[in-house]
């Protein structure tokens, strides 16, 4: 994995709130920033995951030939 580093402009409260969460946490604004980027990017990545699954579902739930498919097949579960 490779990180590449960017610029932000915050403004002085917004940097004063960040700091002291960080501070709080014990890591300094960058890392803090970082963690931030990162969970929102995980968030995002799930959302896009869950919505085109919904997707699937709707078009599913649509055609006949595909609700039979999946009946056919079944419904995956977590036990292996």
């Amino acid at each position: 994995m490779s990180a590449h580093p960017i610029s932000v402009r915050l403004d002085d409260e917004v940097r004063k709130i960040l700091e002291l969460d960080a501070k709080e946490h014990h890591i300094g604004l960058a890392t803090y920033l970082r963690n931030l980027a990162g969970e929102q990017a995980k968030a995002l990545r799930k959302a896009r995951i869950r919505a085109s699954s919904r997707r699937v579902g709707e078009l599913v739930a649509k055609n006949p030939e595909a609700r039979a498919f999946y009946e056919e097949v079944g419904t995956p579960t977590a036990e292996l």
